[in-house]
C-alpha cells in the first residue's frame, strides 16, 4: 500500500491509518513550507521508533535533523539532499537499506551538521546575513526591502530562511527575531 499526501496533517493521518514500513517525506510541506515534513517524521518516529523514515531536503534543517537521526535507536533513518538524489536505482537501494535497518545520511549533511555546531551563522547565505544585520540595526521589513531594492515578500522569505537555519522553530513564548539578532551579535563578537 502506498499513499501520497500533501501536508503535515495528512502525512500523520496516512501513517496512522496505513501503518507503512517506510515514510519518505520532504522537509518542507504545506502549509508553512518550513520544516513541517521533518517535524512529522520526528513525531512518527516518536510514536513508532521502528518506522523507517527518509527525509529529503534542499539543505540541512539542524533543529530537527539531529532529533530525527537520534530517534528510536538511530537505525532505519535516512537524510538526503534532493539535489544529490540523481539515480533512481541508487535511491531505491538507499530506501531498501533504511528499511533493512540501516542509517543513510548524505555526506554533505554530515559536514554541514558538524560545521553548524561550531558557527550557527555559517548556514546563512550572504544575503541572509545582510538581512539579519539590518534586523539587528532595528529596521522593519519594509525598510530592509527599500535598502536592498527587493520586495517585502522577499525579505519575509529571507527572514523565514534565517529563522529555520538558526534552528528557531515557531514558539508563542519567544520572539524569534530577537533570538536571531542575539545569535548574530554572538557571531559578530567572535
Amino acid at each position: 500500500m502506498a499513499a501520497a499526501v500533501g501536508d503535515h496533517d495528512a502525512l500523520l493521518a496516512a501513517a496512522a491509518e496505513h501503518r507503512p514500513d517506510l515514510v519518505v517525506t520532504d522537509i518542507r510541506m504545506p502549509p508553512g513550507f518550513t520544516d513541517e515534513g521533518l517535524r512529522a517524521a520526528v513525531a512518527l518516529r516518536r510514536d513508532r521508533p521502528e518506522l523507517a523514515v527518509v527525509a529529503l531536503s534542499q539543505y540541512v534543517e539542524q533543529s530537527y535533523a539531529s532529533e530525527l537521526l537520534d530517534s528510536g535507536d538511530g537505525r532505519r533513518v535516512g537524510y538526503l539532499l534532493k539535489d544529490r538524489v540523481v539515480d533512481v536505482a541508487d535511491f531505491a537501494a538507499t530506501l531498501r537499506q533504511v528499511v533493512d535497518g540501516g542509517t543513510v545520511v548524505d555526506p554533505q549533511v554530515v559536514r554541514q551538521l558538524l560545521r553548524r555546531r561550531r558557527d550557527p551563522l555559517s548556514r546563512l547565505s550572504d544575503r541572509e546575513r545582510e538581512v539579519l544585520a539590518l534586523i539587528a540595526e532595528g529596521h522593519s521589513n519594509g525598510a530592509i526591502a527599500r535598502r536592498l531594492f527587493v520586495s517585502e515578500a522577499a525579505v519575509g522569505k529571507h527572514i523565514g530562511n534565517i529563522l529555520a537555519k538558526l534552528d528557531l522553530p515557531p514558539d508563542d513564548d519567544v520572539n524569534r527575531r530577537v533570538l536571531a539578532v542575539l545569535a548574530y551579535l554572538r557571531g559578530a563578537g567572535s
